[in-house]
């Protein structure tokens, strides 16, 4: 997103792409196999309760308004009714999102590449004030990156020409003095179409940039008049969203030691199971089946879900399995989120 607080004639300050975090797999798994790989690893598993702490709580000097700008955004993605929750904690150990406000531009890292980011890092930052009308939507736009989302423009399915060297000129520019690297990957670099969700461009999504007139060749009527850029969340992108994280429903399919439950999942879709141990001891949890899947267990602590252990077994022929120490009485959760079924056979999930 982009600080336009500025008057119309001074050029905006775009946000910058993190670099992502891809898994590394094998060759010769298959198109479609790669593809459902790739489409989810950036996701959160649905359900997921998110942790943001706020590095600096003066908001880089500017207020307290900036913080409660952010937190807002965070309250706008869950009033979508998403599968999600956020929950502001004060130490950055506990949080998955940590967010500074250092005069380095806009920023944040893309779904679950967070986990990925030291203990002691900034996951998000936000360079400029939050609190105009293109600073909320900068909120919006860097708090869709951390729930997964990717830039608009980038789209291979938008069928955007670039007037590249028009691009290349004006990222040079001041403010962003941009290389011709870092303008070609967060600007002219198209994202591979394993990555994308959807098959059309949204052009008043919130994850996209605004564009003056003359940058683009095609379509002609956006070289002609520019593109504006998001301001709030487009119907597009609270339909992809609630997509990837519907509301949760139903409670968990209880699990016995020693028997096994069927996924029955196809790409993209999760499930719950309980598991309440009769004695202390290590256990195994296991998936069966020739699938990619992530599992994460859960222990249940006062009524919050809160992370115990995870695998995630995309691109390999082994299944996903967790050796872990259960105690007797407790409550845990395991949530699997099937990512390919590459088998004809079935999938199922036990524990021992």
């Amino acid at each position: 997103m982009v600080d336009t607080a500025a008057p119309a004639s001074v050029a905006p300050k775009y946000c910058t792409v993190q670099p992502r975090v891809l898994p590394e797999l094998r060759p010769g798994l298959g198109l479609a196999r790669e593809r459902a790989i790739l489409n989810i690893s950036s996701k959160w598993v649905n359900g997921t309760h998110i942790h943001f702490t706020f590095l600096d709580s003066t908001g880089g000097g500017r207020g307290a308004a900036q913080l409660d700008q952010v937190r807002d955004a965070f309250r706008e993605w869950k009033g979508l009714g998403i599968g999600l929750d956020f929950e502001e904690v004060e130490s950055p150990a506990a949080a998955e999102i940590r967010i500074a406000f250092e005069d380095d531009g806009s920023w944040s890292y893309v779904g679950r590449d967070a986990l990925t980011i030291g203990v002691g890092e900034a996951t998000m930052n936000f360079g400029w004030d939050v609190t105009s009308t293109w600073g909320r939507a900068t909120a919006r736009h860097e708090t869709g990156h951390a729930l997964g989302l990717e830039h608009e423009h980038q789209n291979p399915n938008a069928g955007i020409i670039w007037n590249d060297e028009a691009v290349y000129a004006a990222l040079a520019a001041p403010p962003n003095r941009w290389s011709r690297e870092e303008t070609f990957h967060n600007i002219l670099r198209k994202l591979p179409k394993d990555e994308v969700v959807g098959s059309h461009w949204d052009v008043a999504s919130i994850m996209e940039y605004p564009f003056e007139p003359g940058l683009i060749i095609e379509p002609e009527q956006y070289g002609r008049d520019g593109i504006q850029g998001g301001l709030d969340l487009s119907a597009v992108d609270k339909e992809v969203v609630r997509q990837w994280y519907p509301p949760l429903a139903g409670g968990p399919t209880a699990l016995q030691p020693g028997a096994s439950r069927p996924l029955a999942l196809v790409s993209g879709e999760q499930a719950d199971f309980e598991i309440r141990p009769d004695e202390t001891r290590a256990y195994e949890i296991g998936s069966f089946g020739q699938s990619d899947v992530v599992m994460v267990l859960f222990e249940d602590v006062g009524g919050e879900l809160r992370y115990f252990a995870g695998k995630d077994d995309s691109g390999t022929e082994a299944n996903a399995r967790l050796s872990v120490r259960l105690v007797a009485g407790r409550r845990y959760v395991v949530r699997i989120r099937m990512y390919s079924v590459y088998g004809g056979g079935p999938t199922a999930v036990m524990y021992w």
